[in-house]
C-alpha cells in the first residue's frame, strides 16, 4: 500500500454558474395578438398541527387544515378542513368547509359545507349547499341554497304568502 502527499494546493471551489434566461425566447411563449397569461399555481395548504393551540385571526386565499385548537376568526377564499379531534372557536368564512372536528361559532359564508360523522357545530350555518353525515351534530340555525339576492319560496315582496 502506497501513501503519498500531494504537494499541489487544493483547487478553489468554483462559484455556481449564473443563468440569465435568453431574452429572445419571449416571442415563442404565445402567438402574436394572444394575451399573456400568468402561470396558474395551485393553492397551497397551511396546517395547524394536532399538538398546537393558537389564538388569533386567519385570512388569506389558500387552503387551511386545522388539526389542533384554534380560537379566532377564519376568513379564507380556499377550503377549510377541521380534522377529527380539532376544536375551533370563532366565525368561519371559506369556499368549502369540511368539518370532522368541533366548531363553536358560525359559518357566515361558504359555497359548500360538509359535516362528517365525527363533526359537530354549535352555531349557525349559511352556505350554498350542505352535506350532513349520520352521527354528526348541529345546534343552530341553517340557511342553505340561497343566493345573495334570492327570496324564500312562497314569499312575496311584502313578506306575505303567495
Amino acid at each position: 500500500m502506497a501513501m503519498w502527499k500531494d504537494s499541489a494546493p487544493a483547487p478553489k471551489k468554483a462559484e455556481p454558474a449564473r443563468f440569465d434566461p435568453p431574452t429572445h425566447l419571449h416571442d415563442l411563449a404565445a402567438p402574436q395578438g394572444a394575451p399573456a397569461r400568468a402561470a396558474e399555481t395551485p393553492a397551497r395548504e397551511s396546517v395547524i398541527a394536532a399538538d398546537l393551540s393558537i389564538e388569533g385571526k386567519i385570512e388569506g386565499s389558500g387552503h387551511i387544515r386545522i388539526a389542533g385548537k384554534f380560537k379566532g376568526d377564519v376568513n379564507v377564499q380556499g377550503n377549510l378542513n377541521i380534522d377529527q379531534g380539532a376544536k375551533v372557536a370563532g366565525s368561519v368564512t371559506a369556499g368549502k368547509v369540511i368539518l370532522a372536528g368541533e366548531l363553536d361559532g358560525n359559518i357566515t359564508s361558504a359555497q359548500h359545507v360538509e359535516l362528517l360523522s365525527s363533526g359537530a357545530i354549535n352555531g349557525d350555518i349559511k352556505a350554498g349547499s350542505l352535506t350532513v353525515a349520520a352521527g354528526s351534530r348541529i345546534r343552530g340555525h341553517v340557511e342553505c341554497g340561497w343566493d345573495k339576492d334570492a327570496k324564500p319560496a312562497g314569499k312575496t315582496e311584502t313578506g306575505g304568502s303567495a
